[in-house]
């Protein structure tokens, strides 16, 4: 259980680098900062996240899901500015980068476990 923690974790970093070698905008001092950032992103998720998506639940059923993208860049940006050496200028890397990073996580995390 707690090895699958870890290496989910490291998957998840290893994700959020390559998002940052894709998107530019999106900068990364290093895998710690990746590891760190990657950790802040969950408990951003976590606690303002589901506050976020119930409030926007009207918008997101209007735009057949899509908002829902809107609100995880919103996250994401919040998740860089609190996490040292995670860093996105705008707005647009964000949507972008949250789109990539929730695709490269899905992808390797299939290719992992």
């Amino acid at each position: 259980m707690l090895v699958h923690i870890i290496v989910s974790w490291l998957v998840s970093a290893l994700a959020l680098c390559l998002v940052s070698q894709i998107v530019s905008g999106i900068e990364l001092s290093g895998f710690g900062a990746a590891m760190l950032a990657t950790i802040v992103i969950g408990i951003v998720d976590a606690i303002i996240g589901p506050v976020l998506r119930f409030l926007a639940f009207p918008l997101t059923f209007l735009t057949l899901g899509l908002f829902r993208w809107v609100i995880y860049a919103f996250l994401l940006k919040l998740a860089a500015m609190l996490t040292p050496g995670f860093r996105i200028r705008g707005f647009l890397p964000a949507l972008l980068g949250g789109l990539l990073l929730a695709l490269l996580n899905y992808v390797l995390h299939r290719l992992v476990f």
